[in-house]
């Protein structure tokens, strides 16, 4: 089936055409078509498998054939970070050029005035973040008394953020006939339960569910102490000068070191992390995707909301806490028809991490071997020495002790 052929509205067609969309990948071909008849639906799907264009393309083609009922808000997509929030609006508004399907984004970390000028004008979706959507529904911005469809995305990471009794409660105001549709990368007992309590009848679509890392990444695991991660990251960064590398860290702290420590060596880099402003998060974000830099360093805050084109690879700097992290940080590569690799700094220390994640995959991951005297040189060979490193590593686990304790005094 090619795009083309199907019977979307033209207007769509071509949107699609222009932005490359030929043919449905598995999760577009499976979701669509009970979409548009109007069926709910449960989707367990990989990251970088499509799903965001599996429901925001019989989205706008279902707004465009169905004529507005009354005033308000026919569709509402809630997702859990703002850059996630971002990309699929960007996603809504290419693909529905010309419909005349209005979309407003709204989150938090930036002034509200200017999105409820937007929301009084009128719009058709809504794409938000539950602390913004919450706040203005609570100020009477919003007005979900004509929702019609409901798309909870990237579900499993709104529980993991602690919204479950949020959206329960915001499920209570919506009319009770809609359509809802049920969307995340894995599925867990508490998710099923969640997801059952919001869809009548669903259709529930899986897509490879025995291994939550799409086919299109190559991921592979390297042991290699704390240390002397630093020299690993130089290497692999000199030896690929003109690819996307987005490196994942365990805190923001940490981000800011190893930018730091790259900068010291000529290596240009930015952060992504919480405690940055959103507006330097957006620019951040453009500049990455334009290649106007291409090492990006980031805590897990923002690996659900990263969907660059072309990253090449993908580094875990640090392991992640949590095992269902770890697939959403490699399918930030091999987006789509892409191919990408994901590469893992696993330290003596984080082996039990690493257990978990193959445990959760129930499949062991790749290990990328590398023999005593590799090894040496490398750390060797690196600019800064190896005792310069071992410093800031020092001075790093400090000011993350100082942090937590800050932490704890304000809890």
């Amino acid at each position: 089936m090619k795009f083309a052929d199907s019977d979307f509205e033209a207007v769509i067609k071509n949107n699609l055409a222009a932005a490359g969309f030929t043919r449905p990948t598995d999760i577009q071909f499976k979701a669509i078509p009970p979409v548009l008849r109007g069926e709910d639906v449960l989707a367990i799907a990989q990251t970088g498998t499509g799903k965001t264009a599996a429901f925001v393309i019989p989205i706008l083609n279902l707004l465009m054939k169905n004529k507005r009922r009354e005033d308000g808000i026919r569709c509402m997509v809630m997702v859990p970070t703002r850059e996630l929030a971002m990309q699929i609006t960007s996603v809504f508004n290419t693909l529905g050029k010309g419909t005349g399907v209005k979309t407003l984004c709204v989150h938090g970390g930036v002034e509200q005035e200017p999105q409820i000028e937007r929301l009084e004008k009128g719009i058709d979706i809504l794409v938000a973040t539950p602390g913004r959507m919450f706040d203005l529904t609570s100020q009477r911005f919003i007005n979900l008394n004509a929702l019609q469809i409901l798309v909870l995305d990237e579900a499993d990471h709104m529980l993991d953020l602690g919204f479950i009794n949020d959206i329960r409660f915001l499920v209570k105001k919506l009319p009770e006939r809609r359509q809802t549709l049920f969307f995340s990368a894995t599925i867990n007992t508490e998710i099923k339960k969640l997801a059952y309590s919001l869809v009548k009848n669903a259709i529930r679509i899986q897509v490879s569910p025995k291994d939550p890392v799409s086919k299109n990444v190559d991921h592979s695991v390297a042991f290699i102490e704390m240390d002397d991660k630093r020299f690993f990251l130089e290497k692999l960064i000199n030896d690929h000068p003109e690819v996307k590398i987005l490196v994942f860290v365990r805190t923001k702290i940490r981000a800011e070191r190893v930018r730091a420590a790259l900068e010291r060596v000529g290596i240009q880099s930015r952060t992504m992390h919480g405690d940055i402003e959103q507006k330097v998060r957006f620019h951040t974000l453009n500049d990455f995707r334009d290649g106007k830099f291409m090492i990006l360093i980031a805590t897990d805050v923002s690996a659900r909301g990263i969907d660059i084109a072309n990253v090449e690879y993908v580094v875990n700097y640090d392991m992640p806490e949590k095992a269902e992290n770890y697939v959403h940080r490699v399918g930030r590569t091999g987006r789509g028809t892409k191919r990408g690799i994901a590469i893992s700094f696993c330290s003596t220390e984080e082996i039990p991490v690493l257990k978990e994640i193959e445990d959760f995959m129930d499949k062991d991951v790749a290990v990328l071997k590398i023999n005593k005297q590799d090894y040496e040189a490398i750390v060797d060979s690196a600019t800064e020495g190896p005792s310069d490193w071992k410093s800031l590593v020092k001075q790093a686990e400090k000011d993350e002790e100082k942090y937590r304790k800050g932490k704890k005094k304000k809890l």
